[in-house]
């Protein structure tokens, strides 16, 4: 079910860095190298395919560029929040 732009902005307060955009729900993240940016592509991909909701990401160098919006809908969803909550937990825990 679509969220409103509302409820988005509520649950974005708690994700530093993720913001609204064009009817998805995006974040850049940097890291010290290709390698390490890479690790994290990996572990979000697992998550990611756990829940069967998959990003739609670039990666150029040490830089992740992430957007959520759950395409049956066209927009953001309770799902895509779940998974941007996840991808924020595990580039928290990459130190």
């Amino acid at each position: 079910m679509p969220l409103d732009q509302t409820t988005i902005a509520a649950a974005l307060q708690t994700l530093p860095g993720w913001f609204f955009e064009d009817d998805c729900i995006k974040v850049e993240y940097q890291f010290q190298d290709f390698s390490a940016a890479f690790a994290f592509m990996t572990r979000v991909a697992l998550a990611a395919e756990k829940c069967n909701h998959h990003p739609d990401w670039g990666n150029s160098w040490n830089r992740v560029m992430i957007a959520l919006q759950s395409h049956d809908t066209a927009t953001v969803t309770e799902r895509d929040l779940a998974l941007a909550r996840q991808i924020h937990s595990i580039y928290q825990s990459t130190g």
